[in-house]
């Protein structure tokens, strides 16, 4: 069991874990999990770190076919800036390393913004903290174990 596993059970969310064989040459893992699972593009999220001008970091989960919007991140946290986060900022700050980071059960609790690109879907898959390893929930359960929030923040 990964911490974001554990979350969802200990608050008795609804969810589904998905395995697959992770090949370390692939340079795309959330398409990489789309396709070993047979899941379109648009229900897998991607979790991406991001730092704002104030030098506090904040999660954007976005679908992995889609780009990352520096500018409407920053704007639904009320930042000015955001710019990506520097990977040891990331797996410092979530305990995940990275193709593995999941939104639940980061070491420390960051803002979280949900693409609201989620809420076409009954459930969406995040990586459940390790390669090769999705977690399936509802948009609505994500954004609760995450203490998120919904907004459009892709390009």
């Amino acid at each position: 069991m990964t911490p974001g596993i554990n979350v969802a059970k200990k608050n008795k969310v609804s969810h589904k874990i998905h395995e697959y064989s992770h090949d370390e040459t692939t340079e795309s893992y959330g398409l990489e999990a789309a396709e070993k699972l047979g899941v379109i593009e648009q229900r897998i999220f991607k979790t991406l770190v991001v730092m704002l001008d104030d030098k506090t970091l904040a999660v954007g989960i976005i679908p992995v076919s889609a780009m990352l919007s520096m500018k409407l991140i920053a704007k639904a946290v009320g930042a000015k800036k955001a710019n990506m986060a520097d990977k040891s900022d990331v797996e410092r700050s979530t305990g995940y390393v990275l193709g593995g980071v999941s939104p639940l059960g980061q070491k420390k609790a960051l803002r979280t913004i949900v693409d609201a690109s989620a809420n076409h879907y009954a459930s969406i898959y995040v990586s459940a903290g390790r390669r090769g390893l999705e977690i399936e929930l509802s948009p609505a359960d994500l954004i609760k174990l995450t203490n998120g929030m919904l907004a459009k923040i892709c390009q």
